[in-house]
């Protein structure tokens, strides 16, 4: 019988350092050992986009586009070739896939694509194999293969729409704060968090300038993924 399949995302702040990187790959270790399939999504390093983002404006102020998108991409690539190092070094079996290698497919809108379809292909490949997959979140390629990415927060976005494609059972998106609040709590201090949230709610927050989720994630949530999403 074929093992549920779960996604996991990980943002900056969980993979901000080797030691973090390592608590990552403990918490999807028993992800898997509890009976799952496990594909996990992981941003870059937190401050690591900013950094590459100063980079290429001391080069030029207003950087090409194209380029810029191979440059941010650089940053999830460093976090989860540590992760898939880390998951190796402690027994596991695990790869680490660009978006072009997980063929994740956008349109041509550098710096801010939308993600048009994932062939899954590639992934089943290496689950089938019984291996953790883990994924590059925030990019992907367009139709001649030139790197894209999908704009501040697209790592989101990644997850659930890989979880829609493989038909997961559950997205679970990790992040440094305890939960969804029915405002900011940083600026309303009687903000109450919420129990559960239905999926449009959740899109119509993040269309209206909440953080919690990217935009598009948030979209998918509410028209197109079966997948249940935790936070």
């Amino acid at each position: 019988m074929k093992r549920p399949l779960i996604v996991q995302k990980f943002g900056g702040t969980s993979v901000g350092s080797v030691e973090r990187i390592h608590s990552v790959a403990e918490h999807v270790i028993r992800a898997k050992q509890t009976g799952n399939q496990v594909v996990v999504v992981v941003s870059a390093m937190s401050g690591e986009t900013n950094r590459l983002v100063e980079l290429a404006k001391q080069v030029d102020k207003v950087p090409n586009v194209r380029e810029l998108d191979v440059l941010l991409s650089a940053g999830e690539q460093i976090s989860m070739a540590l992760l898939s190092m880390t998951l190796s070094k402690l027994g596991h079996a695990a790869i680490s896939l660009t978006g072009g290698q997980a063929r994740i497919m956008t349109n041509n809108n550098h710096n801010n694509a939308t993600i048009s379809h994932i062939d899954t292909s590639v992934i089943d490949e290496h689950l089938a194999q019984d291996k953790i997959v883990i994924v590059a979140g925030f990019q992907g390629i367009n139709e001649v293969g030139d790197i894209t990415t999908l704009g501040r927060g697209g790592s989101d976005t990644t997850a659930v729409t890989l979880a829609g494609a493989l038909n997961a059972q559950e997205c679970q998106i990790f992040t440094d704060v305890d939960g969804v609040y029915s405002c900011d709590p940083r600026v309303v201090k009687n903000a109450q968090k919420l129990d559960t949230i239905d999926f449009p709610t959740m899109h119509e927050m993040a269309h209206k300038g909440a953080k919690v989720l990217h935009l598009l994630c948030g979209l998918c949530m509410a028209k197109s993924c079966s997948a249940a999403c935790t936070f």
